[in-house]
Protein backbone atom coordinates (compact mmCIF):
# COMPACT_ATOMS: atom_id res chain seq x y z
CA UNK A 1 0.00 0.00 0.00
CA UNK A 2 1.49 3.37 -1.24
CA UNK A 3 1.95 5.95 1.81
CA UNK A 4 1.42 9.47 1.43
CA UNK A 5 2.27 12.36 3.88
CA UNK A 6 0.60 15.89 3.68
CA UNK A 7 1.65 18.01 5.13
CA UNK A 8 -0.49 21.28 6.53
CA UNK A 9 -0.98 23.88 9.40
CA UNK A 10 -5.57 23.66 8.80
CA UNK A 11 -6.80 20.40 10.30
CA UNK A 12 -9.61 20.63 7.78
CA UNK A 13 -7.24 20.03 5.03
CA UNK A 14 -5.82 17.61 6.47
CA UNK A 15 -8.77 15.78 7.18
CA UNK A 16 -10.20 16.52 3.24
CA UNK A 17 -6.89 15.09 1.75
CA UNK A 18 -6.95 12.03 4.10
CA UNK A 19 -10.91 11.13 3.70
CA UNK A 20 -10.36 11.27 -0.69
CA UNK A 21 -7.30 9.72 -0.89
CA UNK A 22 -8.07 6.89 1.91
CA UNK A 23 -11.02 5.77 -0.16
CA UNK A 24 -8.58 5.26 -3.42
CA UNK A 25 -6.67 2.75 -0.78
CA UNK A 26 -3.60 4.56 0.04
CA UNK A 27 -2.59 5.26 3.62
CA UNK A 28 -2.62 9.10 4.65
CA UNK A 29 -0.23 10.58 7.16
CA UNK A 30 -0.63 14.19 8.32
CA UNK A 31 1.51 16.81 9.46
CA UNK A 32 0.74 20.06 11.17
CA UNK A 33 4.56 21.37 10.58
CA UNK A 34 7.48 21.10 9.12
CA UNK A 35 9.41 19.17 11.96
CA UNK A 36 7.13 16.56 11.97
CA UNK A 37 7.48 16.41 8.09
CA UNK A 38 11.19 15.68 8.28
CA UNK A 39 10.82 13.60 11.53
CA UNK A 40 7.96 11.50 9.49
CA UNK A 41 10.23 11.47 6.53
CA UNK A 42 13.30 10.50 8.28
CA UNK A 43 11.54 6.96 9.72
CA UNK A 44 9.04 6.03 7.46
CA UNK A 45 9.09 4.90 3.83
CA UNK A 46 7.20 7.85 1.73
CA UNK A 47 5.66 7.34 -1.55
CA UNK A 48 4.71 10.92 -2.04
CA UNK A 49 4.13 14.15 -0.47
CA UNK A 50 1.54 16.96 -0.02
CA UNK A 51 2.75 20.21 0.84
CA UNK A 52 1.17 23.64 1.58
CA UNK A 53 3.76 26.44 1.10
CA UNK A 54 2.06 28.53 4.07
CA UNK A 55 3.06 26.83 7.42
CA UNK A 56 2.27 29.69 9.48
CA UNK A 57 5.89 30.95 10.73
CA UNK A 58 7.68 28.32 8.19
CA UNK A 59 8.91 28.47 4.67
CA UNK A 60 7.66 25.79 2.85
CA UNK A 61 10.18 26.55 0.10
CA UNK A 62 12.67 25.50 3.69
CA UNK A 63 10.59 22.60 4.40
CA UNK A 64 10.91 21.09 0.54
CA UNK A 65 14.51 21.66 0.87
CA UNK A 66 14.99 19.72 3.63
CA UNK A 67 12.88 17.01 2.64
CA UNK A 68 14.55 16.34 -0.23
CA UNK A 69 17.58 16.35 1.72
CA UNK A 70 16.61 13.69 3.76
CA UNK A 71 14.83 11.79 0.98
CA UNK A 72 16.08 12.99 -2.59
CA UNK A 73 13.67 10.70 -4.03
CA UNK A 74 10.84 11.89 -2.43
CA UNK A 75 8.32 13.35 -4.74
CA UNK A 76 6.61 16.16 -3.62
CA UNK A 77 3.19 18.07 -4.96
CA UNK A 78 2.79 21.26 -3.86
CA UNK A 79 -0.49 23.24 -2.30
CA UNK A 80 -0.30 26.36 -2.93
CA UNK A 81 -2.98 29.69 -2.44
CA UNK A 82 -3.72 32.16 -5.38
CA UNK A 83 -1.18 34.73 -5.06
CA UNK A 84 1.60 32.25 -4.63
CA UNK A 85 1.94 30.90 -8.38
CA UNK A 86 5.77 32.34 -8.62
CA UNK A 87 6.77 30.52 -5.19
CA UNK A 88 5.27 27.60 -6.45
CA UNK A 89 7.17 27.67 -9.88
CA UNK A 90 10.11 28.05 -7.65
CA UNK A 91 10.08 25.17 -6.18
CA UNK A 92 9.73 22.82 -9.26
CA UNK A 93 12.75 24.17 -10.56
CA UNK A 94 13.89 22.83 -6.39
CA UNK A 95 12.26 19.40 -7.58
CA UNK A 96 8.75 19.26 -6.60
CA UNK A 97 6.76 17.00 -9.07
CA UNK A 98 3.71 19.59 -9.43
CA UNK A 99 1.69 22.19 -7.85
CA UNK A 100 -2.23 22.28 -7.01
CA UNK A 101 -3.87 25.86 -6.75
CA UNK A 102 -6.42 26.00 -3.49
CA UNK A 103 -9.33 24.88 -3.69
CA UNK A 104 -9.10 21.69 -5.71
CA UNK A 105 -11.22 19.50 -6.52
CA UNK A 106 -11.00 15.64 -5.42
CA UNK A 107 -11.10 14.47 -8.86
CA UNK A 108 -7.72 16.28 -9.86
CA UNK A 109 -6.21 15.60 -6.61
CA UNK A 110 -6.96 11.88 -7.26
CA UNK A 111 -5.34 12.55 -11.07
CA UNK A 112 -1.99 14.22 -9.91
CA UNK A 113 -1.96 11.73 -7.04
CA UNK A 114 -2.28 8.52 -9.30
CA UNK A 115 0.10 10.39 -12.04
CA UNK A 116 2.62 10.76 -9.07
CA UNK A 117 2.46 7.42 -7.71
CA UNK A 118 3.68 5.49 -11.55
CA UNK A 119 6.02 8.33 -11.85
CA UNK A 120 7.42 7.10 -8.63
CA UNK A 121 7.45 3.46 -9.42
CA UNK A 122 8.93 4.02 -12.94
CA UNK A 123 11.84 6.50 -10.86
CA UNK A 124 12.33 2.72 -8.48
CA UNK A 125 12.79 0.44 -11.23
CA UNK A 126 14.86 3.09 -13.33
CA UNK A 127 16.85 2.99 -10.10
CA UNK A 128 17.14 -1.26 -9.94
CA UNK A 129 17.91 -1.21 -13.36
CA UNK A 130 20.92 0.88 -13.01
CA UNK A 131 22.04 -0.31 -10.00
CA UNK A 132 22.66 -3.64 -12.09
CA UNK A 133 21.55 -5.63 -14.84
CA UNK A 134 18.88 -8.07 -12.73
CA UNK A 135 17.40 -9.25 -15.62
CA UNK A 136 18.35 -12.66 -15.21
CA UNK A 137 15.11 -14.50 -13.68
CA UNK A 138 15.21 -16.64 -10.81
CA UNK A 139 13.86 -16.53 -7.35
CA UNK A 140 16.19 -14.01 -7.13
CA UNK A 141 17.55 -11.07 -9.28
CA UNK A 142 21.38 -11.76 -10.56
CA UNK A 143 22.89 -8.18 -9.81
CA UNK A 144 25.84 -6.58 -11.04
CA UNK A 145 27.34 -4.35 -13.17
CA UNK A 146 31.28 -5.66 -13.34
CA UNK A 147 32.84 -7.17 -16.16
CA UNK A 148 33.28 -10.98 -14.80
CA UNK A 149 28.90 -10.04 -13.74
CA UNK A 150 28.24 -9.14 -17.35
CA UNK A 151 30.46 -12.15 -18.64
CA UNK A 152 28.71 -14.55 -16.49
CA UNK A 153 25.35 -13.06 -18.02
CA UNK A 154 26.44 -13.27 -21.92
CA UNK A 155 27.13 -17.24 -20.73
CA UNK A 156 24.29 -18.07 -19.48
CA UNK A 157 22.01 -16.43 -22.49
CA UNK A 158 24.01 -18.26 -24.78
CA UNK A 159 23.95 -21.41 -22.99
CA UNK A 160 20.37 -21.62 -21.55
CA UNK A 161 18.95 -22.33 -25.25
CA UNK A 162 21.22 -24.96 -26.01
CA UNK A 163 20.47 -28.07 -24.00
CA UNK A 164 24.19 -29.11 -23.33
CA UNK A 165 25.25 -29.78 -19.95
CA UNK A 166 27.11 -27.28 -18.07
CA UNK A 167 29.26 -27.17 -15.39
CA UNK A 168 29.53 -24.04 -13.17
CA UNK A 169 32.47 -23.25 -10.81
CA UNK A 170 33.00 -20.76 -7.81
CA UNK A 171 33.63 -20.56 -4.20
CA UNK A 172 30.69 -20.89 -2.00
CA UNK A 173 28.07 -18.37 -1.90
CA UNK A 174 28.86 -17.09 -4.95
CA UNK A 175 25.82 -17.85 -6.35
CA UNK A 176 26.04 -21.24 -8.64
CA UNK A 177 22.34 -22.11 -8.35
CA UNK A 178 20.88 -18.98 -8.76
CA UNK A 179 22.98 -19.01 -12.30
CA UNK A 180 21.43 -22.87 -12.14
CA UNK A 181 17.88 -21.56 -12.20
CA UNK A 182 18.74 -18.86 -14.56
CA UNK A 183 19.77 -20.84 -17.17
CA UNK A 184 15.90 -23.46 -16.63
CA UNK A 185 14.13 -20.02 -16.94
CA UNK A 186 15.72 -18.72 -19.80
CA UNK A 187 15.46 -22.18 -21.80
CA UNK A 188 12.58 -23.99 -23.37
CA UNK A 189 12.60 -26.35 -20.26
CA UNK A 190 11.59 -23.39 -18.15
CA UNK A 191 7.46 -24.60 -18.27
CA UNK A 192 9.43 -28.64 -16.49
CA UNK A 193 10.47 -28.77 -13.30
CA UNK A 194 13.67 -27.28 -11.72
CA UNK A 195 15.26 -29.86 -9.69
CA UNK A 196 18.17 -29.19 -7.20
CA UNK A 197 20.19 -31.86 -4.69
CA UNK A 198 22.92 -31.34 -2.68
CA UNK A 199 25.27 -34.02 -3.52
CA UNK A 200 27.20 -33.32 -0.37
CA UNK A 201 24.06 -33.52 2.15
CA UNK A 202 23.22 -36.86 1.55
CA UNK A 203 24.86 -40.06 2.51
CA UNK A 204 26.42 -41.97 -0.25
CA UNK A 205 24.49 -45.01 0.81
CA UNK A 206 20.96 -42.98 0.00
CA UNK A 207 22.32 -40.64 -2.87
CA UNK A 208 21.36 -43.73 -5.46
CA UNK A 209 17.62 -43.95 -4.29
CA UNK A 210 17.09 -39.74 -4.31
CA UNK A 211 18.14 -39.41 -7.48
CA UNK A 212 17.25 -42.48 -9.47
CA UNK A 213 13.80 -43.67 -7.31
CA UNK A 214 13.98 -47.35 -6.02
CA UNK A 215 11.08 -49.99 -5.99
CA UNK A 216 9.16 -51.68 -3.20
CA UNK A 217 11.14 -54.06 -1.31
CA UNK A 218 14.41 -52.92 -2.78
CA UNK A 219 15.90 -52.56 0.81
CA UNK A 220 14.86 -52.24 4.13
CA UNK A 221 12.53 -49.58 4.94
CA UNK A 222 11.27 -49.16 0.53
CA UNK A 223 8.07 -49.47 1.86
CA UNK A 224 6.61 -48.45 -1.43
CA UNK A 225 7.63 -47.50 -4.74
CA UNK A 226 9.64 -44.03 -5.63
CA UNK A 227 10.79 -41.88 -8.21
CA UNK A 228 13.74 -40.73 -8.27
CA UNK A 229 14.68 -36.62 -8.82
CA UNK A 230 15.87 -37.81 -12.48
CA UNK A 231 12.08 -38.79 -13.21
CA UNK A 232 10.85 -35.72 -11.32
CA UNK A 233 12.86 -33.47 -13.59
CA UNK A 234 12.05 -35.20 -16.72
CA UNK A 235 11.77 -32.34 -19.18
CA UNK A 236 13.14 -29.80 -16.81
CA UNK A 237 16.58 -29.77 -15.60
CA UNK A 238 18.33 -31.22 -12.42
CA UNK A 239 20.87 -29.30 -10.22
CA UNK A 240 23.38 -31.18 -8.82
CA UNK A 241 25.41 -29.09 -6.43
CA UNK A 242 28.67 -29.97 -4.75
CA UNK A 243 29.22 -32.54 -7.26
CA UNK A 244 33.05 -32.96 -6.13
CA UNK A 245 31.62 -34.18 -3.37
CA UNK A 246 30.07 -37.55 -5.16
CA UNK A 247 32.01 -41.06 -4.02
CA UNK A 248 33.10 -42.64 -6.85
CA UNK A 249 30.90 -45.76 -7.52
CA UNK A 250 27.94 -43.02 -7.77
CA UNK A 251 30.23 -41.09 -10.46
CA UNK A 252 30.23 -44.28 -12.58
CA UNK A 253 26.60 -44.65 -12.35
CA UNK A 254 25.88 -40.85 -13.01
CA UNK A 255 28.25 -41.64 -15.95
CA UNK A 256 25.78 -44.07 -17.60
CA UNK A 257 22.88 -42.01 -16.74
CA UNK A 258 24.68 -39.38 -18.68
CA UNK A 259 25.54 -41.42 -21.95
CA UNK A 260 22.67 -43.58 -22.51
CA UNK A 261 19.85 -41.08 -21.35
CA UNK A 262 18.24 -43.04 -19.24
CA UNK A 263 18.02 -44.13 -15.51
CA UNK A 264 17.10 -47.61 -13.35
CA UNK A 265 15.63 -47.32 -10.22
CA UNK A 266 17.09 -48.87 -7.50
CA UNK A 267 15.33 -52.86 -7.49
CA UNK A 268 14.53 -52.34 -10.53
CA UNK A 269 15.23 -55.00 -14.11
CA UNK A 270 14.43 -52.13 -16.62
CA UNK A 271 15.59 -48.79 -17.39
CA UNK A 272 13.52 -45.65 -17.74
CA UNK A 273 14.10 -43.24 -20.56
CA UNK A 274 14.86 -39.87 -19.37
CA UNK A 275 14.86 -36.58 -21.03
CA UNK A 276 16.67 -34.34 -18.51
CA UNK A 277 19.04 -31.18 -19.10
CA UNK A 278 22.04 -31.42 -16.53
CA UNK A 279 23.27 -28.48 -14.83
CA UNK A 280 26.29 -29.27 -12.17
CA UNK A 281 28.11 -27.44 -9.34
CA UNK A 282 31.44 -27.39 -7.48
CA UNK A 283 33.54 -25.10 -5.19
CA UNK A 284 36.16 -28.08 -5.46
CA UNK A 285 39.01 -27.97 -7.90
CA UNK A 286 37.98 -31.36 -10.34
CA UNK A 287 41.07 -31.49 -12.12
CA UNK A 288 42.74 -31.49 -8.65
CA UNK A 289 40.43 -34.07 -7.47
CA UNK A 290 41.35 -36.16 -11.13
CA UNK A 291 44.96 -35.84 -9.52
CA UNK A 292 44.48 -37.17 -6.16
CA UNK A 293 42.06 -40.34 -8.07
CA UNK A 294 38.87 -38.59 -6.34
CA UNK A 295 36.58 -38.07 -8.89
CA UNK A 296 36.46 -39.70 -12.56
CA UNK A 297 37.81 -38.31 -15.67
CA UNK A 298 35.75 -39.28 -18.41
CA UNK A 299 32.32 -38.08 -16.22
CA UNK A 300 34.30 -34.67 -15.61
CA UNK A 301 34.79 -34.43 -19.16
CA UNK A 302 30.85 -35.30 -19.74
CA UNK A 303 29.88 -32.59 -17.36
CA UNK A 304 32.13 -29.63 -18.12
CA UNK A 305 30.91 -29.10 -21.82
CA UNK A 306 29.85 -25.83 -21.06
CA UNK A 307 31.77 -24.40 -18.40
CA UNK A 308 31.04 -21.09 -16.67
CA UNK A 309 33.29 -19.77 -13.95
CA UNK A 310 31.71 -17.24 -11.24
CA UNK A 311 34.81 -15.24 -9.88
CA UNK A 312 34.60 -14.84 -6.07
CA UNK A 313 32.92 -11.24 -4.77
CA UNK A 314 36.92 -9.59 -4.22
CA UNK A 315 37.26 -10.33 -7.87
CA UNK A 316 33.91 -8.02 -8.93
CA UNK A 317 34.31 -4.78 -6.45
CA UNK A 318 31.82 -2.84 -9.14
CA UNK A 319 29.25 -5.77 -7.87
CA UNK A 320 29.48 -4.77 -3.87
CA UNK A 321 27.44 -1.63 -3.94
CA UNK A 322 24.62 -3.44 -6.37
CA UNK A 323 24.36 -6.49 -4.31
CA UNK A 324 23.92 -4.13 -1.15
CA UNK A 325 21.75 -1.99 -2.40
CA UNK A 326 19.27 -4.24 -4.03
CA UNK A 327 19.39 -6.49 -0.35
CA UNK A 328 18.59 -3.16 1.60
CA UNK A 329 15.55 -2.38 -0.99
CA UNK A 330 14.23 -6.67 -0.29
CA UNK A 331 14.83 -7.15 3.60
CA UNK A 332 14.16 -3.38 4.55
CA UNK A 333 10.31 -4.27 2.78
CA UNK A 334 10.31 -7.54 4.50
CA UNK A 335 10.92 -6.28 7.90
CA UNK A 336 9.14 -3.25 7.65
CA UNK A 337 12.50 -0.28 7.62
CA UNK A 338 12.49 2.25 6.09
CA UNK A 339 16.32 2.13 4.40
CA UNK A 340 16.88 3.98 1.09
CA UNK A 341 20.48 3.92 0.59
CA UNK A 342 23.81 3.29 1.43
CA UNK A 343 26.15 6.57 3.05
CA UNK A 344 29.42 6.84 0.94
CA UNK A 345 31.55 5.88 3.60
CA UNK A 346 30.03 2.32 4.37
CA UNK A 347 30.12 1.79 -0.02
CA UNK A 348 33.70 2.65 0.52
CA UNK A 349 34.10 -0.03 3.19
CA UNK A 350 31.96 -2.62 2.50
CA UNK A 351 34.45 -2.14 -0.86
CA UNK A 352 37.58 -3.04 1.01
CA UNK A 353 36.56 -6.09 2.27
CA UNK A 354 37.31 -8.93 0.99
CA UNK A 355 33.83 -11.14 1.63
CA UNK A 356 35.26 -14.42 2.27
CA UNK A 357 31.49 -15.70 2.04
CA UNK A 358 30.87 -13.93 -1.07
CA UNK A 359 27.95 -12.93 -1.87
CA UNK A 360 25.66 -15.22 0.75
CA UNK A 361 27.58 -13.35 3.60
CA UNK A 362 27.03 -9.92 1.69
CA UNK A 363 23.33 -10.76 1.81
CA UNK A 364 23.37 -11.90 5.91
CA UNK A 365 25.00 -8.76 6.38
CA UNK A 366 22.65 -6.68 5.28
CA UNK A 367 19.53 -8.84 6.23
CA UNK A 368 21.47 -8.50 10.45
CA UNK A 369 21.28 -4.66 9.81
CA UNK A 370 17.53 -4.42 8.65
CA UNK A 371 17.09 -6.92 12.23
CA UNK A 372 18.55 -4.80 14.17
CA UNK A 373 18.48 -1.02 12.66
CA UNK A 374 16.41 1.50 10.97
CA UNK A 375 16.76 4.06 8.39
CA UNK A 376 16.69 5.92 6.16
CA UNK A 377 20.63 5.45 5.38
CA UNK A 378 22.84 2.54 6.05
CA UNK A 379 25.64 3.99 8.25
CA UNK A 380 29.31 3.24 8.89
CA UNK A 381 28.60 1.89 12.37
CA UNK A 382 25.79 -0.38 11.50
CA UNK A 383 28.67 -2.70 9.66
CA UNK A 384 29.93 -5.77 11.60
CA UNK A 385 33.38 -4.91 13.35
CA UNK A 386 35.70 -7.09 10.66
CA UNK A 387 34.70 -4.88 8.01
CA UNK A 388 34.75 -1.33 9.49
CA UNK A 389 38.57 -3.08 10.69
CA UNK A 390 39.32 -4.58 6.97
CA UNK A 391 39.95 -7.67 9.29
CA UNK A 392 39.75 -10.10 6.31
CA UNK A 393 41.23 -7.53 3.44
CA UNK A 394 44.83 -9.29 3.01
CA UNK A 395 43.20 -10.92 -0.04
CA UNK A 396 41.75 -7.99 -1.69
CA UNK A 397 44.74 -5.92 -0.96
CA UNK A 398 47.56 -6.25 -3.40
CA UNK A 399 49.47 -3.79 -1.66
CA UNK A 400 49.00 -5.48 2.03
CA UNK A 401 51.90 -6.33 4.00
CA UNK A 402 50.96 -10.01 3.88
CA UNK A 403 50.90 -9.84 0.26
CA UNK A 404 52.96 -12.57 -1.74
CA UNK A 405 56.12 -11.65 -3.68
CA UNK A 406 56.13 -13.63 -6.97
CA UNK A 407 60.00 -14.31 -8.50
CA UNK A 408 60.62 -12.50 -11.55
CA UNK A 409 61.12 -14.77 -15.05
CA UNK A 410 58.47 -16.97 -13.78
CA UNK A 411 55.75 -18.33 -16.23
CA UNK A 412 52.64 -18.23 -15.35
CA UNK A 413 52.33 -22.26 -14.14
CA UNK A 414 55.71 -21.75 -12.03
CA UNK A 415 54.13 -18.41 -10.62
CA UNK A 416 50.82 -19.85 -9.36
CA UNK A 417 52.66 -22.68 -7.86
CA UNK A 418 55.28 -20.29 -6.22
CA UNK A 419 52.27 -18.50 -5.25
CA UNK A 420 50.22 -21.72 -3.44
CA UNK A 421 53.42 -22.72 -1.79
CA UNK A 422 54.47 -19.34 0.09
CA UNK A 423 50.29 -19.24 1.27
CA UNK A 424 50.31 -22.95 2.75
CA UNK A 425 53.50 -22.42 4.56
CA UNK A 426 52.27 -19.66 6.04
CA UNK A 427 48.83 -21.32 7.02
CA UNK A 428 51.46 -24.17 8.31
CA UNK A 429 53.22 -21.58 10.18
CA UNK A 430 50.54 -20.20 11.73
CA UNK A 431 48.69 -23.79 13.14
CA UNK A 432 52.52 -24.54 14.15
CA UNK A 433 52.79 -27.44 12.05
CA UNK A 434 49.30 -28.75 12.63
CA UNK A 435 48.38 -30.35 9.20
CA UNK A 436 44.49 -30.40 10.30
CA UNK A 437 43.74 -27.19 11.54
CA UNK A 438 45.83 -25.54 9.01
CA UNK A 439 43.71 -27.88 6.29
CA UNK A 440 40.55 -26.35 7.84
CA UNK A 441 42.00 -22.94 7.85
CA UNK A 442 43.00 -23.18 3.88
CA UNK A 443 39.59 -25.11 3.57
CA UNK A 444 41.07 -27.91 1.46
CA UNK A 445 40.24 -31.85 2.44
CA UNK A 446 43.67 -32.71 4.78
CA UNK A 447 44.45 -35.78 1.57
CA UNK A 448 44.57 -32.55 -0.89
CA UNK A 449 46.88 -30.24 1.59
CA UNK A 450 49.29 -33.41 2.13
CA UNK A 451 49.53 -34.16 -1.79
CA UNK A 452 50.66 -30.47 -1.80
CA UNK A 453 52.74 -30.67 1.06
CA UNK A 454 55.03 -33.83 -0.56
CA UNK A 455 54.57 -31.91 -4.17
CA UNK A 456 56.09 -29.02 -2.70
CA UNK A 457 58.40 -30.53 -0.47
CA UNK A 458 56.81 -29.09 3.38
Amino acid sequence: MEKILIIDDEAFICENVQRILSSEGFEVLSAASGQQARDLVASEEIDLALLDLNLGTEDGIDVLKNLKEIDPELLVIIITGYGSVETAVESLKLGAFHYMKKPFKADALRLIVKLALKTQTLKREVRKLRLGDGSLPGPSPIIGKSEAFNEVVAQVREIARIPSTVLITGESGTGKELVARAIHDLSDRREASFVAINCASIPASLLESELFGHEKGSFTGAAARKKGLFEEAHHGTIFLDEIGEMDMAMQAKLLRVLQEKTIRRVGAVKDIEIDVRVVAATNRDLLQRIAEKSFREDLFYRLNVFPIHIPPLRERVADIAALASYFLDSFSRSFGRHFRDVSPEAERLMAHYAWPGNVRELRNVIERICIMRNGPTLLPEYLPQEIRTGQYNDAAAPHSANAVTIPEGLGLEEAISSIEKTLIERALQATGGNVLQTAANLKLPRGTLRYKMDKYGL
